[in-house]
């Protein structure tokens, strides 16, 4: 089982090794983590994903609840929110390919950012499965280098009015 945690902490030092602890100890992997500071610089947001069993993973959330630091955690369900992921990659790309590389960015609605003599980066953002479908369109083209943020991202603001209404019944 799969579950994406968005974690709302304050950002404070050795917070991320707090939280991210708390997965090693119990033996499970994050398989994505990002983290930055929200609108309130006092504050920091964490999306984690993390693979396991339910029982372990659900262990986990009310631990993280237990750290001082920690403010609120949401379980970003597909349905109830929003998730993105930002991906370069820099693919090796002589004049003959470029303009088939340029089409195929446009239909992905990927940003070329640089270019060189042999060589184009593009820039991705979607959701894993845009960015995955993107990389296996390039199994014609060399990747030079590509590197991804990992998954970020909020609750929908109508999934929240509706976990606040459940709460409150």
């Amino acid at each position: 089982m799969r579950k994406v945690f968005s974690i709302l902490v304050e950002n404070t030092s050795g917070v991320l090794s707090r939280v991210s602890g708390l997965f090693s100890r119990r033996g499970y992997n994050i398989s994505s983590l990002t983290v930055a500071e929200t609108e309130n610089p006092g504050l920091s947001r964490m999306t984690v994903v993390a693979d396991g069993d339910e029982p372990i993973l659900e262990q986990i959330k009310q631990q993280l609840l237990k750290l001082e630091d920690v403010i609120e955690i949401n379980e970003l369900r597909s349905r109830e929110s929003v998730c993105r992921e930002l991906m370069l990659i820099k693919v090796g790309a002589d004049l003959e390919h470029r303009t088939s590389l340029t089409t195929l960015a446009d239909i992905f609605h990927a940003k070329v950012v640089d270019v060189s003599n042999d060589s184009m980066m593009m820039e991705l953002t979607g959701n894993q499965d845009k960015l995955d479908s993107f990389i296996k369109m390039l199994n014609d083209y060399e990747i030079k280098e590509m590197v991804r943020t990992g998954i970020t991202g909020l609750m929908r603001a109508d999934a929240e009015d509706y976990m606040d209404n459940v709460a409150s019944d």
